[in-house]
């Protein structure tokens, strides 16, 4: 079985798996179902949100995160890029995210995407990034979940140039649709996207 993906706004998902829950930089969430694992990219409060890890997490949750995030949760496992942890026959890895032009996510922050390996289905969630020459190193990636709403990642142009680099089955834009972005932008990405896209509505 697939894991299911859900958008819940911005950069934030939970996947449903037989292996477990995960939710990726849960902000504004509702709450339910728990999370199995929660995999913060940085600590930016649109992507760490302590209240929501508080709703979300139970006694046995496993929390990931960088090294400034682990200042703020202290129980989260320390990731950085290269890093490779197995949980319950979830393979996360962390890869490089960061701006190399820009200064909001410089590269020396060690800020991260991940990988997520599900019994050989691959997800990559890049965190916030613009287009990196690290790209060209992912492979066999079923789904990516990449930003397309500029300023402080990717535009939609930018992120056709990244599918581009290591061909995803599937991509689905996130980073629209709240602080920067709009459905345009998820829009002009699949346009111009030479692998499918599917935009996702968002849900609590």
């Amino acid at each position: 079985m697939e894991p299911k993906i859900e958008w819940l706004g911005h950069a934030s998902f939970r996947i449903s798996t037989g292996k477990g829950i995960i939710y990726i930089d849960p902000w504004k969430t509702s709450g339910a179902p728990k999370a199995d694992l929660i995999l913060i990219t940085h600590s930016h409060y649109d992507h760490l949100s302590e209240d929501d890890i508080s709703r979300l997490k139970k006694a046995n949750t496993i929390i990931m995160g960088t090294r400034d995030v682990v200042e703020k949760v202290p129980e989260a496992v320390a990731m950085i890029p290269g890093s490779k942890k197995n949980i319950s026959g979830i393979k996360v890895e962390a890869v490089p995210a960061y701006n190399p032009e820009k200064q909001f996510h410089p590269r020396e922050n060690n800020w991260v995407g991940y990988v997520i390996d599900v019994d050989g289905f691959r997800i990559y969630h890049s965190g916030d990034t613009d287009v990196i020459a690290e790209m060209k190193e992912l492979r066999n990636i079923d789904v990516a979940l990449l930003p397309v709403g500029g300023t402080y990642t990717m535009s939609p142009e930018e992120a056709a140039q990244a599918v581009s680099m290591f061909s995803p089955r599937k991509a689905i834009p996130m980073h629209w649709g709240d602080i920067v972005g709009g459905k345009k932008d998820a829009k002009r990405f699949k346009k111009l996207a030479s692998c499918e896209v599917e935009i996702l509505e968002q849900v609590s």
